[in-house]
């Protein structure tokens, strides 16, 4: 037998300090050396594990997004950050009931939006006046931070922070100033309210009040979390946990923790991931093939947010339209099931409470997933199994069951490492493939397309890297969940006298009330509809293709009663979160108008191409 010679860099990385010939792990990030072979780096990148702090995050499954803020007052997803703190007031806000609903859910953390893209601070700041400290609210005595801080610890749920960089409202945005003033405002968050267990930061870099981005200092910023909250996972654009690039609450089927993305916080990231092809929203962060151009690898699990409403803060028109217990099991299976963690945002009200529309359909989630998948079918379901790649493990029900779904786990505290796996059923004696997939992870679910009655199993791992170690078969019988959608807002007036008058090209796709339909073109062209006589209404709609990615984000909206005199209701306004969260726009006028004429005119394309599409256009009258 002929033996190979590691490079003497790679023999030192892979021996442990315990033992000649012990396998050393690598704790969130490795480096290759020069000189790497690729069957070097699949061992290395097999030993690749998850830091304390990560595999507890990704073991909660469920955390929420609590998004409230001075949005809440005023019905947009984007403050321009001038608003009124007097606008701030609930009337009646309780965070241990938000708590509640959620302990009561399943859900292990609550992530709070302590400011967003406005700027307006839910914590008495010393670095703004533009915070709940201006407001009514407790005759400015009033601290959503500590009140949500304090009900997590009295009813055991973790607790995060939100913190947006871009602040519309801070004169020094743009400056080196502003960092200064950043980290102010994250050192008071991480130092007066106790544990943190997740910052949370997107990457959202718009103009600030004097019109200039900033450069934002993320190793400083990334460092102060470290050094005051050691125990917290930093999200986003942090380097624990990465987004998995949509806000619709989809994974990747292949799903790798153990990837080559540099975080986007790192200076170097731009050039090696461009250099190896690869990007947040991209379908492939890990295979062999990006492993063979990779100088080095992290555990950089995904995180999938999504809301539970069409948008991300409390709107009263949308009440009824709060996602059905069959989207929402969905969403679960696409994240939990593909190896994520779900964050799901619950948008407190006006009030001050989760609306009883969502705590109700929290509750029937919550019913659903404990009822389901807590009766595994599959008899000493959890014993540890190591499997090199080809091998077959069998599983044997209690009994011959009906099932539909299975579910496959891997010890993630000893790496990820399965590539290829088949599952098979015993039927009539016979073996028969029944599912099959690429990564497993954390867990991975799996609904088959029809269900099947048997009492033996096979799980057959085709390819790993290095010996795989499953934790965890379930099978399990989920019948259909509650379906029923409400109707999405696509107009509310009597449209059948309408006329399209610009473009003058064939555009009934605008007001068709079809929105599998829509209208495309370049942008500042007008969209003019005639109403057919003068009509009273209170405000638009403006419903996305689902067909294309250049949305509008900005625009004009105008009335005239002849079609020659404009009135400008709405002036470079826009569609705030479009590009990431692309649903149905219900603006509302300040009061009422009438008019015979509308016009629409995009400005500004949420994909910065020079083209717009629409799906429909339509009038609020409610």
């Amino acid at each position: 037998m002929k033996l190979r010679l590691l490079p003497i860099a790679a023999m030192a990385l892979l021996l442990s300090g315990c033992g000649l010939g012990t396998k050393k792990t690598y704790e969130k990030h490795v480096q290759f050396p020069p000189g790497t072979t690729f069957e070097e780096k699949l061992d290395m990148a097999a030993h690749l594990v998850p830091t304390a702090e990560q595999l507890e995050w990704q073991q909660m499954e469920l955390t929420a997004f609590l998004h409230f803020g001075i949005n809440t007052f005023t019905g947009r997803e984007w403050g321009s950050g001038k608003e009124d703190p007097a606008l701030f007031n609930p009337t009646n806000l309780d965070a241990e009931q938000w708590v509640k609903v959620l302990k009561d859910s399943g859900f292990k953390m609550a992530i709070l939006t302590a400011k967003h893209h406005d700027g307006f601070c839910l914590w008495p700041t010393k670095t703004t006046d533009h915070a709940v400290t201006s407001s009514p609210w407790k005759e400015g005595k009033g601290d959503v931070v500590r009140e949500l801080k304090e009900a997590c610890d009295k009813y055991g749920l973790r607790f995060g922070v939100y913190l947006s960089p871009w602040d519309r409202n801070a004169d020094c945005y743009g400056s080196d100033e502003y960092n200064d003033f950043f980290v102010e405002q994250l050192t008071e968050l991480l130092t007066q309210y106790g544990d943190v267990y997740e910052v949370w930061f997107d990457g959202a870099c718009g103009e600030g009040p004097n019109g200039k981005r900033q450069v934002y200092d993320w190793e400083r910023i990334l460092s102060t979390i470290r050094e005051l909250q050691p125990n917290a996972v930093t999200a986003i654009m942090g380097d624990d946990v990465r987004w998995v690039g949509n806000e619709s609450g989809l994974g990747r089927p292949t799903e790798w923790s153990a990837t080559a993305l540099v975080p986007s916080s790192y200076t170097r990231a731009d050039s090696v991931n461009a250099a190896l092809g690869i990007e947040s929203t991209g379908k492939d962060l890990g295979s062999r093939e990006v492993l063979a151009k990779a100088d080095e690898l992290f555990w950089y699990p995904s995180e999938v947010d999504v809301s539970i409403r069409p948008g991300w803060f409390y709107h009263e028109s949308q009440d009824d339209q709060v996602k059905s217990v069959s989207h929402l099991v969905d969403i679960y299976f696409k994240s939990v099931g593909y190896n994520s963690v779900l964050l799901l945002n619950i948008p407190p009200d006006r009030n001050g409470l989760i609306h009883q529309s969502d705590a109700a359909r929290l509750y029937e989630f919550s019913n659903y997933i404990k009822t389901h998948l807590s009766n595994n079918l599959v008899s000493n379901a959890t014993l540890h199994h190591t499997v090199e790649p080809g091998e077959s493990i069998h599983f044997r029900l209690e009994q011959p069951s009906t099932l539909n779904t299975l579910m496959i786990q891997e010890d993630i505290a000893q790496g990820q490492r399965i590539e290829e796996f088949t599952i098979e059923a015993k039927v009539n004696e016979e073996w028969i493939e029944i599912a099959q997939g690429t990564t497993v992870g954390y867990k991975r679910l799996i609904r088959l397309p029809e269900e099947l009655t048997t009492e033996e199993l096979r799980l057959t791992v085709n390819a790993s890297r290095a010996k795989a170690h499953i934790t965890q078969l379930g099978a399990y019988y989920c019948p259909p969940a509650e379906s029923a959608t409400t109707m999405r807002i696509v107009n509310e007036v009597e449209s059948s006298k309408w006329q399209v008058i610009s473009p003058t090209r064939e555009s009934k796709a605008l007001i068709d009330g079809d929105i599998s339909t829509d209208l495309q073109g370049e942008l500042n062209e007008e969209l003019i509809v005639d109403l057919g006589e003068v009509t009273e209404f209170t405000g638009f709609v403006y419903t996305p293709s689902h067909l294309e990615l250049n949305h509008i984000f900005k625009y004009n909206f105008a009335i005239s009663a002849d079609g020659k005199e404009w009135t400008e209701l709405k002036a470079n306004e826009e569609f705030s979160n479009i590009r990431n969260n692309p649903v149905t726009q219900a603006i509302k006028f300040e009061e009422s108008v009438r008019a015979r004429y509308v016009r629409l005119t995009p400005l500004e394309s949420s994909n910065f191409t020079k083209n717009y599409s629409i799906a429909e256009l339509g009038l609020l009258i409610n």
